[in-house]
C-alpha cells in the first residue's frame, strides 16, 4: 500500500497542467510538509525516476520516510536561516511546493526565502490557501497580512511595465514571472524571463485612420481633459472613463 496522502481532489488535474512539462527529466522537487510521505511518493511516480524529491518537515519522525529518490530534511519553514542553508545546499529548485503548516507567517517566510531559489523556468505552488480566511492561522477575509492579500500584489507586479507615477513599477518579480494562476486553495507561479511587452500590429484597417473614436463621453473630455479627469478619479479611488 502507498503511504498516506491527504490532498484536495481538484489539485490532481492542476498538477498535470503545470507539472507535466517536468516529467521524465532530471528535475529537483522540494515539498514543504511531509505528513506521512504520500505526496512525495506520488510526485516521484508522476515525474519519473530521474526526479530528485526532497521533503522538508519539522517533525523528526519524517526522517524515516526517506527512500529511493526521496530525501528528507528536518527543520522549520519559519526558520529563515534553515531555509537559506537548505537552498545553499541544493541546485536551483525546479518545483517548489508549500504544503506545510499553512500559517500566514510560514507561507510568507517560505516564499520570501525560497522563491528566489526557484530555477528561471521553474514553478512554485502554495497549497491550502483557504487558511488565509481562517483566523486561527492568522488569516481573515481581506485581513492585512494574510497570504491571499500578499499574493494579490503579484498581479500588480506582473503589470509593472505599464505603471505610471505611484502605480506598479518593474520589480524582479516582473522580470522573472510569466504568469500567476489562482485556483480554489492553490496558487501557481510560473517563472520565465520576461522583457518589456512589444506591440504587434498586423492586418489592414477596417476604417479610415481619421475616423473619430466611438466614446460615450463628450469630446471635450478626450485628450488632455480626459487624462486630467482620470487622474482626479484615480486619487478618489473611483472608476476611470
Amino acid at each position: 500500500m502507498p503511504p498516506l496522502m491527504d490532498k484536495w481532489r481538484h489539485y490532481f488535474p492542476l498538477y498535470e497542467r503545470h507539472l507535466a512539462p517536468f516529467r521524465n527529466r532530471p528535475v529537483l522537487l522540494v515539498e514543504i510538509g511531509v505528513y506521512h510521505g504520500g505526496s512525495l511518493a506520488h510526485f516521484r511516480e508522476f515525474l519519473g525516476p530521474q526526479a530528485r524529491i526532497i521533503g522538508v518537515d519539522i517533525n523528526p519522525r519524517c526522517a524515516s520516510l526517506a527512500g529511493d529518490g526521496i530525501e528528507i530534511r528536518i527543520g522549520s519553514q519559519e526558520d529563515r536561516r534553515f531555509l537559506r542553508e537548505l537552498a545553499d545546499s541544493l541546485p536551483p529548485i525546479d518545483i517548489l511546493i508549500d504544503d506545510g503548516g499553512h500559517t500566514m507567517r510560514q507561507q510568507r517566510v517560505t516564499f520570501e526565502e525560497l522563491f528566489p531559489r526557484v530555477a528561471p523556468d521553474g514553478v512554485y505552488l502554495c497549497e491550502d490557501l483557504h487558511t488565509a480566511y481562517w483566523p486561527e492561522y492568522g488569516g481573515g477575509y481581506r485581513r492585512m497580512g494574510s497570504f491571499i492579500e500578499y499574493a494579490k500584489g503579484w498581479v500588480d507586479q506582473l503589470h509593472g511595465w505599464h505603471g505610471r507615477g505611484h502605480a506598479p513599477h518593474v520589480t524582479e518579480f516582473t522580470r522573472t514571472v510569466r504568469g500567476v494562476h489562482f485556483y480554489d486553495s492553490l496558487v501557481v507561479v510560473e517563472k520565465g524571463p520576461v522583457g518589456p511587452p512589444e506591440r504587434q500590429i498586423t492586418g489592414t484597417p477596417s476604417f479610415p485612420p481619421d475616423t473619430p473614436p466611438r466614446h460615450p463621453w463628450p469630446r471635450r473630455l478626450l485628450g488632455t481633459g480626459r487624462l486630467r479627469l482620470n487622474q482626479a478619479l484615480a486619487r478618489l479611488r473611483l472608476p476611470g472613463v
